[in-house]
């Protein structure tokens, strides 16, 4: 049942009720033959909340977890008031891969009415970019930095634009991307509907969306650091030079796909080759590898053709894999809200999925940090062919990008944004 509080609407994950349908949210019949065609028939709570409002020109801020539909969310509301008026769609994300999975969903669409969608990503020839932009798309999908790129050659102008789109806007601004949205945001027109989604709501969202929405109207599918709701979790504490012998393990006990996190993408590769090692098929993604190199990987996770999938939380967004059995924590986050995200790659579109982290003796704050974010105690699990270990009481929090040269954590981050392509 739907509960009000603090004039924000709050549902539970899952449906509504079994009767939910896309019909009677406001859809034009035209976009309900196209959900149809594509098998879309019971709106997830954020679509059947978020829909009506966008479709009404209200700023909406929606707060759901990653695998609750929230690109159909503004996709659908976005093409059926573009065909309605004049203007541009522009839908900013964080990474290559979230950018083109949502051109995907955009393309069903949008193109049988006759509307052509851009996806300007960093990694990809500007060529064909300028080419698309040529056509005079309605929808633009793009990243921050590359949208900049576009707009500083004249390519694209953002006078054209009456609706944006802010998605997985804690993720840019986790990944440093503030000072590129508050460039593109000076040159948009005030006059324009903003929609903003997110899976965790800090200060920082909650500033941009003072300065730039209207009147937003909030819309929260379960508390901020919720877990999604089909997946089961545990955690093994184990010590650091124990971890590959124990993913072996694992590994051969779980036949399904695997999903393996690394806090960094040297530790990424290296735990590719171990997992080839074991008989295992593995692929990495993250910021060192091409954008071709990570299209291949994510397509072949997809297929089939590698069972593993070795991710950093920088290149994870985007990928959007239903059917994942296990996620494997194998570094814990820097961010405990980065948990909420990494779990959530299983138990997509209603399947369960199971997720479990590798915690070493030192890192009991860490792990109290992701309990006290998604309310609940993280079950600890042993392993037979392996010695009890136990949390050491008052350890200090580790972390694997600690250096011989005394950087803070913030100056660390401002550094790395500043050299690093995404």
């Amino acid at each position: 049942m739907m509960q009000k509080t603090s004039g924000k609407e709050v549902f539970p994950q899952g449906n509504i009720h079994n009767e939910a349908s896309f019909y009677g949210l406001g859809i034009a019949p035209k976009i309900l033959e196209i959900l149809g065609r594509i098998k879309f028939k019971v709106p997830t709570p954020i679509q059947f909340k978020a829909i009506p409002l966008a479709l009404e020109g209200k700023d909406v801020i929606g707060v759901a977890q990653t695998g609750t539909g929230k690109t159909h969310s503004f996709a659908i509301p976005m093409v059926q008031r573009l065909a309605q008026k004049k203007g541009i769609g522009l839908v900013l994300a964080p990474t290559r891969e979230l950018a083109i999975q949502i051109s995907e969903a955009f393309a069903d669409i949008a193109h049988p009415f006759g509307m052509t969608v851009a996806c300007l990503i960093g990694g990809a020839p500007m060529y064909e970019q300028v080419q698309a932009l040529r056509k005079n798309p309605r929808v633009v999908i793009a990243t921050p930095g590359r949208l900049i790129d576009h707009m500083g050659q004249w390519n694209f102008i953002p006078e054209s634009v009456t609706m944006l789109v802010l998605d997985e806007a804690d993720r840019m601004l986790d990944m440093g991307f503030a000072p590129q949205i508050e460039k593109i945001m000076r040159f948009l027109p005030r006059d324009r509907q903003t929609m903003l989604f997110s899976a965790t709501i800090p200060k920082e969202i909650m500033d941009i969306t003072a300065k730039y929405m209207k009147l937003p109207v909030s819309v929260e599918i379960a508390p901020s650091g919720t877990t999604v709701e089909l997946v089961t979790q545990e955690v093994f504490i184990v010590k650091k030079d124990a971890k590959s012998r124990l993913l072996a393990k694992l590994l051969a006990q779980y036949h399904g796909s695997v999903l393996l996190f690394s806090r960094t993408k040297y530790n990424a590769r290296k735990i590719v080759v171990a997992i080839r090692g074991m008989g295992h098929s593995a692929a990495e993604i993250h910021s060192n590898r091409s954008l071709s190199q990570r299209r291949e990987a994510l397509e072949g996770f997809k297929s089939g053709k590698y069972k593993v999938l070795v991710a950093t939380d920088i290149a994870s967004r985007g990928i959007d894999v239903t059917g994942i059995e296990l996620v494997i924590n194998y570094d814990l986050p820097e961010d405990a809200n980065n948990y909420v995200h990494r779990i959530g790659r299983t138990a997509r579109a209603g399947h369960k999925g199971h997720a479990i982290s590798f915690a070493t003796p030192e890192q009991s704050s860490d792990v109290r940090d992701i309990e006290k974010l998604i309310r609940t105690t993280l079950p600890i699990s042993k392993h037979p062919d392996f010695p009890s270990e136990h949390f050491v009481q008052g350890a200090a929090r580790q972390s694997s990008r600690q250096s011989p040269h005394k950087i803070s954590k913030g100056n660390y981050k401002n550094r790395r944004n500043k050299f690093r392509r995404f």
